[in-house]
């Protein structure tokens, strides 16, 4: 009796533990480049917490556009001309972590406005193109079944989308727009969709003659319920990839489009303009263009090795046990 007991407590142990959640996890941590991006990543998050926090303000703690003339393209490292400078105008560290620029502004302070930028970009932009993708392709996916137009229109504006350079596109618009954090947001969320929608039409497609939403139509179900509570929160892990993925790309954007004068405009600094403030001296001053691109690389790496991570994790053929 006792030994039943037991056994059936230890089978009892797995089952609570080892949910799809836990098991995505080991997964995930068995990867060594998708752990290393999301250390990078929050490495990250936390410079962009700083940039908001310390950048902003009458009296900021860290001041990207305090113009120090003396000091103009200095090295990293290296310690500010005291005697030329007021005190209240030196930089917080004591030290300018990553040199300065033509004007004497200190990078690393430039640095951290501009991976605020970044980060609310990114997100923000995202977050956009997940909530139109979301609806057209879950739209698309359930209402094709009955209403073939539907899902023919919903290919035709794919096929339209993707038809066009994206890029090219996104400049052609922020040129006749005026430039501003919110036009880029905007213009990279709605030029975005197409990723998200493609997926969820397709887990839809598959979802949709599942038993367990059969069983649910059987029951009485609507359309309305049968959407949200059944179908997208079962399509929803492609999206997560996506929008890890999605995040990159809208963060090299907005690099681009700021290194040819299309993004935020100064004095803001992003890391797209410090880049393109810093070819002008590339032999004088190589860190300027060394910091801003390192970064961008690096982050944007980062993302990328997260999410083909939590894709491998989140999808049961590819995840290994």
């Amino acid at each position: 009796m006792a030994t039943a007991t037991a056994t059936t407590a230890d089978a009892a142990v797995p089952n609570q533990i080892d949910r799809p959640s836990a098991r995505a996890w080991r997964s995930l941590k068995r990867n060594r480049l998708a752990m290393g991006g999301m250390y990078v990543l929050l490495v990250f998050f936390v410079a962009a917490l700083l940039g908001w926090l310390g950048t902003s303000g009458q009296n900021p703690l860290f001041d990207p556009s305090t113009v120090r003339l003396p000091d103009k393209l200095k090295p990293p490292l290296s310690r500010p001309a005291v005697e030329a400078i007021p005190a209240n105008d030196l930089p917080t560290l004591g030290v300018y972590l990553f040199g300065t620029d033509e004007l004497g502004r200190d990078v690393f302070a430039r640095m951290l406005e501009g991976a605020k930028f970044s980060l609310a970009v990114g997100f923000v932009a995202v977050g956009i193109s997940i909530l139109l993708g979301v609806t057209l392709g879950g739209l698309a996916g359930f209402l094709g079944q009955w209403w073939r137009w539907v899902d023919t229109v919903f290919i035709g504006g794919v096929d339209i989308m993707l038809s066009f350079p994206t890029f090219f596109l996104i400049l052609t618009v922020i040129a006749v727009l005026s430039p501003s954090i919110w036009n880029i947001m905007i213009v990279i969320g709605i030029t975005g969709w197409v990723g998200p929608a493609r997926f969820v039409r397709a887990e839809i497609l598959s979802l949709r003659e599942q038993e367990f939403v059969l069983a649910a139509r059987s029951l009485g179900a609507g359309g309305f319920r049968l959407i949200l509570r059944h179908l997208l929160p079962n399509s929803m892990g492609p999206v997560f990839v996506s929008a890890t993925i999605g995040i990159a790309s809208a963060i090299l954007t907005e690099a681009g489009l700021s290194f040819l004068g299309f993004g935020v405009p100064p004095p803001d600094a992003t890391w797209g303009n410090i880049l393109s403030d810093g070819r002008k001296y590339l032999f004088d001053a190589p860190w300027l263009t060394y910091v801003p691109g390192i970064s961008i690389l690096v982050v944007v790496l980062s993302f990328n090795l997260f999410g083909e991570g939590l894709r491998d994790a989140l999808n049961p053929k590819l995840r290994s046990e």
